[in-house]
């Protein structure tokens, strides 16, 4: 196990650039998996959750070499299509290279795939999408075996919006025969990126950020080079920094289109911040109040994934705030440790009700997923005295160097095995 030590009450101060996206990096990895040839992706994080996927890669048969924040992937020699079980599990991701399987092989075989404990998150959207195309999908022994003569393109409608099962449709279809018309697709901009890597190497991808899609199947791709854009949610996680530490923050390189809704939830709790020469300045000195109610939607709506760092935010804001939770109906586990340090939260099903108080106490809590770990850093950040947060591995999986950055800005933060 690994743990974070944070030492509380430094106003962070200082300027930090944010680290490519997770949450494009991985679909765009899985998508490499259709081309007989190079990919390079650039300001590609080195986070915990690309190198599980690069290891399931390399365990497929591609060649995969990093010069610096460079990720090449070759998988002109791949020749495997079972999914290393160990891997599967530990990340939901992995699903979406089924579809590249089936598109390059016609079969692929997983294990149910894992990821963060935040609620339970089924596969049968991707499954019922796959055998629309045309795939043939049995469960033997614990495992999901797929197989086809061909993917076909089809018209699709997702019952509801998800992310996951949109960019696996996108990857599914690029090799598929004829046309695919995808339906109430979700719209984040990971979606977007992965459409325009897609038609970098050749592909005929229409729609990406709309709620409909349209594909029209290619024979053959190739090589391509492709620049990860920064992290939204990173960028978001550490302008709450600012906030929970009464800090000056200046973000060099914020992807400040895809923050909308967080940056008026920032706003309604008094943050103050501008763009000055393509920077983000983010002025957390004021004091800040409570926010009648955020709720999280999908894109372009607030994302639940800053929904925990903006909770720690909240349980030091002047007043009661409320936070609903539309996502995920487990996504509020971080509240028990929060409450641990000194807030004040009581939940309610989907409804967290935060009255804040004066000061946070450090203490040892434990994280449990990803974002919650990262808000319970914050936490420490703004706490008297020392925090130690367990499962500092959770954190990783999103945060390339995190503690790094804190550092940087003038906090004191440091990771240690157990």
């Amino acid at each position: 196990m690994k743990n974070i030590r944070i030492q509380g009450g430094r106003p962070l101060d200082g300027a930090v650039s944010i680290q490519g996206s997770k949450n494009a990096a991985l679909p765009i990895m899985a998508a490499a998996v259709l081309h007989k040839g190079e990919t390079v992706l650039h300001n590609c994080p080195k986070i915990a959750d690309v190198l599980f996927m690069e290891k399931i890669l390399a365990r497929l048969g591609a060649k995969v070499c990093w010069k610096g924040s460079s990720l090449r992937l070759d998988c002109s020699s791949l020749k495997n299509t079972r999914i290393p079980d160990e891997y599967a599990c530990q990340m939901r991701c992995s699903i979406i290279l089924l579809g590249a399987l089936l598109g390059r092989f016609g079969k692929g075989d997983i294990a149910p795939p894992g990821g963060c404990v935040i609620g339970k998150r089924p596969v049968d959207l991707h499954l019922s999408m796959l055998k629309a195309l045309g795939a043939r999908i049995e469960e033997e022994g614990g495992v999901l075996r797929a197989h086809t003569e061909g993917l076909c393109g089809r018209a699709f409608v997702f019952p509801k919006q998800s992310v996951g099962a949109t960019e696996h449709a996108m990857i599914s279809a690029v090799l598929a025969k004829g046309v695919t018309h995808l339906k109430n697709c979700a719209r984040e901009p990971e979606i977007i990126w992965l459409a325009r890597f897609l038609n970098g190497m050749g592909a005929s991808v229409e729609g990406a950020g709309t709620d409909e899609i349209l594909i029209r199947g290619v024979d053959a791709l190739h090589d391509s080079a492709f620049q990860t854009p920064p992290d939204r949610i990173v960028t978001g996680t550490y302008l709450c920094a600012a906030a929970i530490t009464r800090g000056k923050i200046i973000i060099e390189n914020p992807p400040i289109a895809e923050l909308p809704a967080f940056l008026g939830v920032y706003g309604k709790m008094g943050g103050q911040y501008d763009m000055v020469g393509g920077k983000l300045i983010a002025d957390g000195r004021k004091a800040y109040g409570a926010v009648s109610l955020v709720e999280t939607e999908v894109f372009p709506g607030f994302s639940t994934d800053l929904q925990s760092p903006v909770m720690a935010v909240l349980s030091l804001a002047h007043g009661k705030s409320h936070i609903r939770e539309n996502i995920f109906e487990d996504r509020f586990r971080v509240a028990e440790s929060l409450v641990h340090m000194g807030a004040h939260i009581r939940i309610n099903g989907q409804d967290a009700y935060i009255d804040g108080t004066k000061e946070l106490r450090g203490c040892r809590v434990r994280a449990q997923e990803l974002r919650g770990g990262a808000a319970l850093i914050l936490a420490g950040l703004a706490a008297k005295g020392q925090t130690c947060v367990e499962n500092f591995q959770l954190v990783e999986r999103g945060y390339e160097h995190i503690q790094e950055d804190i550092r940087g800005l003038g906090g004191v933060a440091f990771a240690e095995e157990e």
